[in-house]
């Protein structure tokens, strides 16, 4: 079966042209609106419009700035006027020139590399936009607005911070003495609608028969391991296999900052706190799995395991909380088991590395590996069986696997998704939790063609 992947390119003319019209204006321009910024500030008190209506606030805040663009003497087009004071109310209310970047669903990071250097990837790939702070101060302004809102805090004392947007997005700040050459500020967005199991079939991320499978292995209550490198859709992958959960289970998320999206009721969400000034008062994701447990929990999902939790994960998943999720940064399942082996030596150093490799292997059902092709493209490169112990060693089996072919003349990936043939040993376990699925799964063969010039 072939895929015409030509569909799956989005077109980029209209948004290059749309984000480069936005020429970021002199400096005289930039001075003019901080100036008016901080007059509107000397006229109007936010905390006193905190109470009233926020389309009211901003059509009073809009009204007063219009009134300041008038009485500045620098002559500015209608076209100039309407800009700036969009901009004005964007520092005021919102991220200042973030804002029309986060506006736009089709950028999924923002990358702040200096107050005159701002990068955003979309479709996998890197621009460089128009779009610039003042100085670092008017960056840093920024930087702790967003932290501010979520309750945490960065200073010289405590210089990296990860937080998030109200819509989910991931943010990650490092100010200086860390930071070089001034404040850096990452932020990993989220689609205002999250993909579906649908969108990711649709998009060839995986198969309709991989997806089949993760399904029932979510339904069975199989534990499940997300394997994966930076900004491969990891979290994505977690959304979506949170979705097959039952709506009457309890399921209690744990994760650094949250961001998970599930869509069941009964959901139970806690988040890591970094210490305070004075060092202390620290909650870390291991503390959070253990009160987990305490929480009658009946799926537990670990946003990511980085440390020394993988123990306390790994023991919740064999002492009867299975059908868990998590993830984990590594670029092969084997790797995978291997930074998990680190970590619970990290947690335990007596323990001997069969003991180990025996929580390790008994703990988790299926891998699912999850990679960032060159083109940008996200693929389910393969879903592997942990198969249990041979001797001293965890013996594993592909199930599903993508073969890359090559590239098209415009650097599109080609390949295709093969089923190993092996029927998984755990294929009984789904049965008898009557999930059905047809031996004749395990030998389709999905072909990405290349696309139609």
């Amino acid at each position: 079966m072939a895929v015409n992947s030509s569909a799956l390119v989005p077109t980029e003319s209209a948004w290059v042209d749309r984000l480069f019209a936005q020429a970021a204006f002199s400096p005289e321009y930039q001075e003019l609106k901080f100036t008016l910024h901080r007059k509107l500030l000397d006229r109007i008190n936010l905390e006193m419009l905190s109470s009233v209506a926020v389309d009211r606030v901003r059509s009073e805040v809009r009204s007063a700035v219009a009134r300041l663009v008038e009485e500045e003497k620098t002559p500015l087009s209608m076209m100039e006027k309407d800009r700036i004071i969009g901009e004005v109310l964007d520092e005021v209310f919102g991220l200042g020139p973030l804002e029309p970047l986060l506006a736009d669903p089709t950028i999924s990071d923002i990358l702040v590399t200096t107050p005159k250097l701002v990068y955003i990837e979309r479709a996998g790939k890197l621009y460089k936009t128009p779009v610039q702070f003042k100085d670092n101060q008017h960056l840093m302004r920024i930087i702790e607005k967003i932290v501010a809102r979520v309750g945490r805090r960065v200073d010289e004392s405590s210089p990296l911070v990860d937080a998030r947007l109200p819509d989910g997005s991931r943010v990650n700040a490092a100010i200086p003495p860390v930071a070089v050459d001034g404040p850096l500020l990452s932020i990993r967005r989220f689609g205002r609608d999250p993909l579906k199991a649908d969108d990711l079939v649709r998009i060839l991320t995986m198969t309709d028969g991989m997806m089949e499978l993760c399904k029932a292995c979510v339904k069975a209550r199989l534990n499940v391991l997300i394997s994966g490198g930076t900004g491969a859709g990891k979290t994505t992958l977690l959304n979506v296999f949170s979705s097959f959960i039952s709506e009457d289970e309890r399921i209690v998320t744990i994760e650094d900052a949250a961001e998970l999206k599930l869509r069941q009721e009964h959901v139970a969400r806690m988040e890591t706190r970094p210490p305070n000034i004075e060092g202390t008062g620290a909650i870390r994701i291991r503390e959070l799995v253990i009160n987990a447990l305490r929480m009658r929990p009946d799926r537990i999902i670990v946003g990511e395991v980085r440390g020394e939790e993988a123990l306390d994960m790994l023991q919740a998943m064999n002492t009867g909380h299975d059908g868990s999720l998590t993830t984990i940064h590594a670029n092969t399942p084997r790797d995978a088991f291997g930074r998990l082996e680190v970590m619970v030596g990290m947690a335990n150093a007596n323990m001997g590395m069969r003991a180990i490799r025996q929580q390790v292997s008994s703990a988790i059902d299926l891998v699912v590996q999850i990679a960032r092709m060159s083109d940008g493209a996200r693929r389910v490169v393969a879903l592997t069986e942990c198969v249990g112990m041979e001797g001293d060693l965890i013996t594993m089996q592909d199930i599903f696997v993508f073969e890359k072919t090559g590239l098209t003349d415009k650097g599109r990936v080609t390949g295709r998704f093969r089923a190993t043939g092996i029927r998984p040993r755990f294929y009984e376990q789904l049965r008898a939790s009557g999930v059905q699925i047809p031996t004749s799964l395990f030998q389709t063969v999905v072909e990405l063609g290349a696309p139609q010039s």
